[in-house]
């Protein structure tokens, strides 16, 4: 298929962020089926591998594996104060296409915008109107209303400015992609928007990496826990997932010493987890830097036990990405969700762990001790998993799905 393609992102790789492994995949399966891919996004700085050192150069424009990639240098938007990042996200459309319109002449038949942040939305409008290009807007956190749930955005008049510009975004979009039907039908229930205008792909993954990685315990001994029983959350610490419940967990579980809760990666939460930890003396939390995406899988491979959670604050469905990922894996799942996310679905249908609703400390404790206690399922648990994932979330097959929308 010979489109010429542009993918709209704030994030993409070298960034380790879910819309940024995502977006990457994508921009590289459909390149490989003959697609002139262009990606617009901005200049890397958060969340790298290599955090703790000095950063390289990346170029604004460059081909990188038959991709072309525009990098444009933003104000700051992540690990900010939620006001500057705000003011900084309303600059990022006009930026964004100010920097397109030097950069580039050619026309595009498809672009593709991910969202959040919302207002690339605006971005991806205006390449409609001048390029003639069919709009894709892949929705995959319902804004503002998240940040309303969190308490993140509590001004009326903002609400409502933001309440405007989802809409046009609805309106303008020629069709929207959501990773779960309960996505579509929040669109449908509380957006007032036509079930034939929003297609439902799920996260997708390069499963070839998790497939090849071999457990080496090198992870296990970076981080002191080789006689663990590990429980790994790989991503952004960030006020969705409410981690404090976690920690809480691991505080009643002191008499199975061998039971630990590893974190790794970064985000706005991560310091307060870290003090919470030591003012809990803690001995069975560890908290890492980012792993590189190469590094992930053998990450993933040295552990027991994925988890993740998502607070009950939200009302608005979700999937976390890192759930692809630990199916990838071959490894098990225990998830602490709200009840809108289709994980609950996910994980009982792949039958490649256990879920269940957010908050309750005991709840999360039994699900911990039980599939610890299950350690000859581990393997049956992974293996369920890595099949689900290979059937429904490879690049290939969503990649699919996407092309019969272009």
């Amino acid at each position: 298929m010979n489109k010429k393609i542009l993918i709209i992102t704030d994030s993409y790789p070298p960034e380790l962020r879910s819309a940024s492994e995502l977006m990457g995949d994508l921009a590289n399966v459909l390149k490989e089926r003959g697609c002139e891919v262009t990606v617009l996004t901005s200049y890397p700085q958060y969340n790298l591998a290599n955090t703790g050192e000095d950063l390289p150069l990346f170029p604004l424009d460059i081909v990188e594996e038959g991709v072309r990639v525009l990098r444009v240098k933003v104000l700051p938007h992540h690990k900010v104060h939620f006001i500057i990042r705000g003011i900084s996200q309303l600059f990022l459309p006009y930026i964004f296409w100010s920097a397109l319109k030097k950069k580039t002449k050619e026309k595009f038949d498809v672009v593709i915008v991910h969202s959040p942040p919302l207002p690339l939305t605006i971005t991806a409008t205006k390449v409609k109107k001048f390029y003639g290009a069919r709009l894709l807007l892949n929705v995959h956190d319902f804004f503002p209303q998240n940040a309303v749930d969190l308490g993140i955005l509590t001004m009326r008049p903002m609400i409502k400015f933001f309440e405007k510009m989802e809409q046009r975004a609805y309106k303008k979009s020629d069709i929207i992609v959501v990773p779960s039907h309960e996505h579509k039908n929040f669109l449908k229930k509380n957006r007032g928007v036509s079930e034939e205008k929003v297609s439902v792909i799920p996260h997708w993954i390069n499963i070839r990496p998790f497939r090849e990685a071999k457990r080496t315990g090198k992870f296990r001994k970076k981080f002191g826990m080789e006689n663990r029983f590990i429980f790994v959350f790989g991503g952004v610490l960030g006020p969705s997932q409410e981690l404090d419940l976690i920690l809480r967990v691991a505080a009643k579980l002191s008499e199975y010493p061998e039971i630990a809760f590893l974190f790794v990666g970064d985000g706005s939460e991560k310091e307060r987890l870290i003090t919470m930890k030591k003012e809990m003396n803690l001995n069975n939390v560890v908290f890492g830097d980012w792993v590189s995406k190469k590094e992930y899988p053998n990450l993933l491979k040295d552990a027991d036990v994925g988890f993740f959670s998502l607070t009950d604050k939200n009302t608005t469905p979700a999937v976390p990405a890192k759930l692809v990922g630990y199916l990838a894996a071959g490894l098990p799942v225990v998830a602490l969700l709200h009840g809108e996310s289709e994980g609950h679905e996910i994980i009982k249908e792949a039958q490649c762990g256990y879920s269940a609703l957010f908050g309750d400390e005991e709840t999360a404790r039994g699900l911990v001790l039980k599939i610890y206690k299950e350690k000859n399922d581990l393997k049956k648990y992974g293996e369920n998993g890595f099949r689900y994932a290979e059937a429904h979330f490879t690049k290939e097959v969503c990649a699919t799905q996407w092309e019969a929308l272009f």
